[in-house]
């Protein structure tokens, strides 16, 4: 072969390894474009002013990751709490997108914590730890707390305040006196309770059926007036119970909560969280060693998280 022939040998070949290269190129983009187009799209939500963990449980159901990138000063949003997010609330984007986010180093603002359920002393102490003071203590008459736990504040827990601020109280003085008649706390109880109570207060009652329920036939799910609530001698009491009929569905789960033995009584609120937010299951006083059985639908990644005195003591994975 001659040293032409040779030449155009070579060029050949080099012309076939460009073409093969290129089209490696092609399915590979090919492959990857179909692959990320083949997710669905959804909405970016609005993180500024959240918290990590509540930021993680807005982005979860969309299938979204979160990737802290920074952290800068800010006095107008409280420390910890997302002060920018890229790409911004409202934007259509594929699932597997990462939201990045700077979090706020605080200025002079704080989060005014959840104080509901808790001893007076015990609230204290938790103001302190979150940079605030105890305010204007008051008290008000309870069926629903014992005497001494915190039943209400102002400013409402996660609201952002100055740092030193007062935070007003209102706490139990415990069941009223005679002549004071409040509205008891039904949540989870019988129909027949109701109006058994009902009858001997002299009280009408109106009565809703909610058939999609899971608790058993005649569970009180809603009440009105609220727990504590002051009664007159022309108040109506209005409450949802559960119509279900028959058996549980299957996918229907019994969560299981036991309080430890010793110590007081203690204020318990169950929270389930799923992709379709939260959802409060139980909230009441319950003794040492009681045993607090409810009903739940069961669902992917759903959590459900024990608050013993507005302190977040566990959580599980349903």
């Amino acid at each position: 072969m001659n040293a032409r022939s040779e030449k155009a040998s070579n060029w050949e070949m080099a012309a076939v390894g460009a073409a093969f290269l290129a089209f490696c190129w092609w399915a590979v983009n090919w492959g990857i474009g179909g692959l990320v187009h083949s997710r669905k799209t959804v909405e970016v939500p609005d993180l500024k002013g959240h918290s990590v963990a509540a930021a993680l449980d807005a982005l979860s159901p969309l299938n979204l990751g979160l990737r802290k990138t920074g952290v800068e000063f800010d006095a107008s949003v409280p420390i910890a709490a997302i002060l920018r997010q890229q790409p911004p609330a409202g934007t259509i984007v594929r699932e597997g997108k990462v939201i990045r986010v700077v979090l706020s180093q605080g200025g002079q603002t704080v989060l005014s914590p959840a104080l509901d359920g808790l001893p007076l002393r015990n609230a204290e102490m938790l103001l302190r730890q979150s940079q605030l003071a105890l305010g204007e203590v008051s008290e008000a008459y309870s069926l629903k707390s014992s005497k001494g736990l915190v039943l209400s504040q102002d400013p409402q827990s996660e609201t952002s305040v100055e740092k030193n601020s007062l935070v007003n109280v209102v706490v139990s003085a415990g069941p009223p006196p005679a002549g004071v008649s409040l509205m008891p706390d039904f949540s989870r109880k019988t129909l027949d309770a109701v109006q058994s109570w009902a009858s001997s207060a002299g009280l009408k009652v109106t009565v809703q059926t909610d058939a999609t329920s899971l608790f058993p036939n005649g569970t009180v799910l809603e009440q009105s007036p609220a727990p504590d609530a002051a009664l007159s001698t022309d108040t109506v009491v209005a409450v949802t119970v559960s119509g279900r009929k028959g058996a549980l569905p299957a996918s229907a789960k019994t969560f299981r909560y036991v309080l430890a033995r010793g110590g007081a009584s203690s204020q318990v609120r169950i929270v389930l969280v799923d992709k379709y937010g939260e959802r409060e299951l139980f909230d009441g006083v319950r003794g040492p060693g009681a045993t607090i059985e409810v009903p739940v639908q069961s669902s992917g990644g759903a959590r459900v998280r024990i608050y013993l005195n507005g302190i977040l003591v566990e959580e599980r994975d349903l």
